[in-house]
């Protein structure tokens, strides 16, 4: 599984030309999902996103000891399997990795229920859909995490 996760003043998402989703400071979530996921790749990465400490605290002279949940922070979680494409060879992405669309998105919505269950504003776009996403980067802060699936 693999995140870009992005520290954010604000995003918002479009389908059609209407705004499914926004969000004012926070984290940006662009979620892929590789073929061999499982629950506990979702659960890590979960607890990654929710516990990772990336917002300032002025009392500590502006380190980042503060995580999304601290700071009561909003998440905006975005389908992107383009995150396993694979370009080493030809001049066309190879998506080999990704998981196929019907476990991509059980996934991908386990991963949404279990952050809505930290109590935080999370907001989603539309699985699978043609997309606009609108990113305010604060900082810019930008990281990508991964968990690989373990047998």
């Amino acid at each position: 599984m693999r995140v870009i996760i992005q520290k954010v003043t604000q995003s918002q998402v479009t389908v059609d030309g209407k705004v499914i989703g926004k969000i004012g400071k926070g984290l940006n979530l662009l979620v892929g999902i590789a073929a061999n996921d499982t629950i506990n790749e979702i659960n890590w990465m979960v607890r990654k996103c929710l516990e990772l400490r990336l917002f300032s605290d002025k009392e500590n002279e502006g380190k980042w000891t503060k995580s999304v949940q601290d700071i009561q922070g909003e998440v905006l979680v975005i389908s992107q399997f383009t995150l396993y494409g694979d370009c080493r060879k030809g001049r066309r992405p190879s998506f080999s990795n990704s998981a196929p669309p019907k476990e991509a998105e059980k996934l991908y919505n386990l991963f949404v229920d279990e952050l809505k269950k930290s109590g935080l504003k999370i907001e989603t776009g539309i699985f699978g859909a043609m997309m606009e996403v609108n990113i305010n980067n604060d900082g810019p802060v930008t990281l990508l995490l991964e968990k690989e699936a373990t047998n």
